[in-house]
């Protein structure tokens, strides 16, 4: 087993499945391909699970398990985000790829202003984007840039651990929900009793999350979190809704007050054929980008300002992105077009902007 998990993790995988009855699979830069070609029985996979559990309790207890989440790590092969799951009444295992390191914001091919994010003293910045499209990677790239530039306390609440940040200017303390705190809930209650000046929330889904988010921006710390949405506008769209409808007005407000930026993003292939790389959303806060969050009746308006405000205020939609990477032989046209929100538009931006200057590239994608 770790012989093929170690094949995958050296060919890029970002993802394995083990299932009983299936080959082993594997999602390389985005495409879904099988590893070997015997089939793997139940009892196989429930050795597998087995091995990847390393709390005594849970191990006695498998065969009440349904649904579990852990990590799992061995030398020389990697760090990988587990989940256990029970499907036609068996096991199966799949199994995230961590690098063991940090990747940094130019490795990833971020947009360099993504730095000034990563420096602000105080607020809310939300990092959006469906599954696999990288949003743990980037973050572990601000707080990377947070480490190593200032000296600061950075708590993590994270499910499960992800990268592991050794402290080099920061004290950085991650906190693993059901292993280091009893749920997110109460872990994100300490929170501010724990002097922190950095926080990051692995996950906000909840009132109780996003109320102590909020609380934490106003009390003039920096609060990271992701939030599963697609875009800029559906993610401040999420936030207001989690809060109770007698709220939202008011939320709106906090929000408007404490929001720094959003990044969003989504991994699509490099027209070279080696990975993938994030086309990023950007939007930061501005006057009038505070105003539209306040006012519900202007929530269609936010992608027009984003876009009109790119210039003066280091902004991009997706779409503007998208124009950039093609002008920049990143990606092909059909891909762009494909993922754009206005397909003419990304066509008419492509042939008008200037080449950016290139940066290294990156296959990382977890």
């Amino acid at each position: 087993m770790e012989h093929i998990i170690k094949a995958a993790v050296e060919r890029g995988a970002s993802d394995l499945h083990v299932k009983a009855g299936d080959v082993f699979r594997a999602r390389i830069d985005g495409e879904f391909k099988p590893l070997t070609k015997q089939r793997l029985t139940p009892e196989q996979t429930k050795a597998i699970a087995l091995q990847m559990i390393s709390n005594e309790t849970d191990r006695e207890n498998i065969d009440s398990i349904y649904d579990y989440d852990c990590s799992w790590g061995a030398p020389g092969i990697g760090r990988f985000r587990v989940n256990i799951l029970r499907q036609r009444s068996s096991f199966m295992v799949v199994m995230r790829a961590i690098p063991f390191d940090i990747p940094s914001i130019d490795k990833l091919q971020l947009p360099p202003s993504i730095t000034q994010i990563a420096e602000v003293p105080r607020g809310l910045v939300l990092v959006a984007g469906p599954a696999g499209s990288g949003k743990s990677s980037t973050v572990a790239a601000l707080i990377h840039h947070i480490n190593s530039t200032m000296n600061k306390h950075v708590i993590t609440l994270e499910d499960p651990i992800e990268f592991l940040h050794r402290d080099i200017q920061c004290s950085v303390t991650q906190r693993e929900v059901g292993v280091d705190t009893e749920s997110f809930s109460v872990g994100v209650r300490a929170v501010l009793r724990q002097d922190p000046d950095v926080v990051f929330l692995s996950e906000i889904h909840d009132y109780t999350i996003a109320n102590a988010a909020m609380q934490a921006a106003e009390r003039g710390l920096l609060v990271i979190g992701i939030v599963h949405t697609t875009d800029a506008a559906s993610t401040i769209a999420r936030m207001v809704a989690m809060f109770p409808t007698e709220e939202q007005e008011i939320a709106r407000i906090r929000l408007a007050d404490n929001l720094q930026a959003v990044l969003a993003q989504r991994l699509l292939p490099r027209a070279d054929g080696e990975g993938r790389i994030a086309a990023v959303e950007l939007l930061r806060s501005t006057p009038e980008i505070r105003e539209v969050i306040r006012n519900r009746h202007r929530a269609g308006d936010l992608c027009g300002v984003l876009e009109a405000g790119s210039e003066d205020f280091v902004m991009q939609s997706f779409d503007q992105h998208l124009a950039q990477l093609v002008a920049d032989g990143m990606i092909a046209e059909e891909t762009a077009t494909a993922a754009a929100s206005d397909p003419q538009k990304v066509a008419a931006g492509s042939s008008t902007k200037k080449p950016a200057a290139k940066r290294g590239r990156s296959k990382t994608s977890s």
